[in-house]
């Protein structure tokens, strides 16, 4: 559960700064497009929803689920790569980018019956 929150708080960070000092928030070594395109498409309070049904074990509702469906796969695939290659999270790999596909598979079914 630790991990977890260290998880959401590392991506509240990351979120909040690419917002408001992007030209600290990108080192040369990750793609831009990770902070100028997408970051900034989904609400603080989804990013932390998505976050935590992917990392953990929590509930993303109707409404960021057409949030995350708006931001779009490829963004949604890119951010959590990205936050699951941290070296407190890679062990765990390829689980939480399951539970990514699942997240995406459900939130875009849900999205569509709307």
């Amino acid at each position: 559960m630790a991990r977890l929150s260290i998880t959401m708080m590392f991506f509240l960070i990351l979120v909040v700064t690419s917002a408001y000092v992007p030209s600290f928030a990108v080192e040369e070594t990750e793609p831009k497009k990770l902070w100028d395109q997408c970051v900034v498409k989904i609400s603080p309070k989804c990013a932390l929803d998505i976050i935590g049904q992917v990392f953990g074990n929590g509930v993303v509702s109707i409404p960021c689920c057409q949030e995350l469906v708006k931001e779009g796969k490829e963004c949604h695939d890119t951010l959590i790569k990205y936050i699951a290659d941290r070296p407190t999270l890679i062990a765990n790999e390829t689980k939480y980018l399951q539970k990514r596909d699942e997240l995406w598979a459900q939130c875009f079914s849900v999205s569509k019956s709307i």
